[in-house]
């Protein structure tokens, strides 16, 4: 770096401060099945599925269309939902199997997960911040666990 260079003034957001901050959401805003947000005209900040908070926390505002984001925050937001659901397949693995018994699908689906009806909010909290401390743990981020 030259002399006359400004060195950089913020840390890199990484995906475990993206799923930490969807849990924030969650906490302060509310949790919410069905759709990625509660149906509300007048609120910018609705309760949010597990999906639509981390949504919010690589976007900074409610995202109708996911497609829609610039590509930096739609990577990261795939890269943080690919990160929960690797956590959700090992810690509450579902298996779709057809009517002939063959395995369609191995992954937990973030979605169906959030919209089980014995599902609560807690659960899906801790499963946000739960899944950015293994992400953490796995790439040592700052030497230690956040």
């Amino acid at each position: 770096m030259k002399a006359t260079q400004n060195p950089p003034t913020a840390a890199p957001v990484t995906l475990a401060d993206l799923l930490r901050t969807a849990a924030l959401y969650l906490r302060r805003h509310g949790w919410h099945q069905g759709t990625y947000y509660a149906h509300t005209t007048d609120n910018p900040t609705p309760p949010a599925c597990a999906a639509g908070a981390i949504g919010i926390a690589c976007a900074g505002h409610k995202v109708e269309h996911f497609s829609q984001l610039d590509p930096d925050a739609l990577a990261d937001y795939l890269a943080a939902l690919g990160v929960f659901v690797d956590y959700l397949d090992t810690t509450a693995p579902v298996f779709l199997i057809d009517e002939d018994g063959y395995l369609l699908d191995e992954h937990t689906s973030p979605y169906s997960w959030n919209d089980d009806p014995a599902r609560t909010a807690e659960q899906v909290i801790t499963a946000l911040e739960a899944a950015a401390d293994e992400w953490n743990s796995l790439h040592n981020e700052g030497g230690e666990n956040r």
